[in-house]
């Protein structure tokens, strides 16, 4: 019954859109916040719409989107962000067989939920990050470059040059297309710098907000965003004031230049020493007069 009302619908939409469309996928979670612009395949998202397996989920340069997933799985996707539900296999109710996520590029949180550990696989460009009870966020550049920080749990990075584990809280692998790898670090203020983009782990900077149930782990890992120094005013020169000249008093001829200034002070001092020679000496030759007439 359940496969003739597929048919049914699909062959509704054959006659109003002249093609036959693809089924849709049953839905494996939601959205349970949006915030600026979020699009599925069916178009923009809002707050409690399903998402589905094959959906892909892209957000705008400002757009933020959380989803939770049937068996309790949560995955935030930050600003500039590309993602795809690729394979979502039902195990009951609660858990699932398998859930792969095919991360294309930007900003992630990713939240283990109720199913086995061996269920969960994210994708990126530059390996595959295998799920071990888990908290952690993984960032995807423009050219493939993919860093992973982890918060709690453990996980493990696979490239094509081999693994490297996560064990510890705030340990960090950076990895690239080409196969090149660092070796497991802790992240800290130097992660931003080595990617390249300041907005690289908003949720760790502080540059996007989570909401309490996605947010609750303490700590940013030494990571902060970079401190956006906002370009000054040009600072205008002011022209040079011009020296009020002085008036010369009667007489007497002042000197502007300092080494004549100098010049000047010690021949006057020279001069009042020889005045002084004179004064001695004229008073000598008076002594002598008197004491001759007498």
């Amino acid at each position: 019954m359940f496969d003739l009302r597929r048919v049914a619908v699909a062959a509704l939409g054959a006659a109003l859109y002249g093609s036959t469309p693809t089924i849709a996928a049953e839905p494996v979670g939601e959205a349970v916040r949006i915030r600026t612009s979020v699009i599925g395949s069916g178009g923009p998202l809002a707050e409690r719409d399903a998402v589905h397996r094959d959906e892909r989920i892209s957000t705008s340069r400002s757009g933020l989107g959380q989803f939770v997933f049937r068996d309790g799985s949560k995955l935030a996707v930050g600003a500039g962000s590309s993602v795809v539900i690729d394979n979502f296999v039902f195990d009951d109710a609660k858990t699932v067989q398998k859930l792969t996520v095919a991360a294309a590029k930007g900003t992630f949180r990713w939240i283990s939920g109720n199913s086995k550990h061996s269920a969960y696989q994210i994708l990126t460009p530059a390996g595959t990050i295998g799920v071990r009870g888990t908290v952690f966020d993984f960032y995807i550049g423009k050219d493939g470059t993919t860093a992973i920080v982890l918060l709690e749990g453990a996980a493990r990075f696979c490239g094509p040059a081999g693994c490297q584990q996560l064990t510890r809280r705030c340990d960090c692998v950076i990895a690239k297309r080409d196969g090149t790898m660092t070796d497991t670090h802790r992240a800290g203020r130097s992660t931003l710098s080595t990617l390249g983009n300041r907005k690289a782990l908003p949720f760790l900077s502080g540059d996007q907000k989570l909401s309490a149930s996605f947010g609750s782990m303490s700590g940013s890992c030494g990571i902060s965003a970079a401190i956006e120094i906002k370009p000054t005013a040009p600072h205008r020169a002011r022209p040079p004031e011009r020296a009020t000249p002085q008036k010369a008093r009667p007489g007497k001829t002042r000197s502007n230049e300092p080494g004549k200034r100098g010049l000047d002070k010690g021949k006057k001092g020279q001069d009042s020493g020889k005045k002084g020679q004179d004064t001695g000496k004229k008073g000598q030759l008076d002594t002598g007069t008197k004491k001759g007439r007498g």
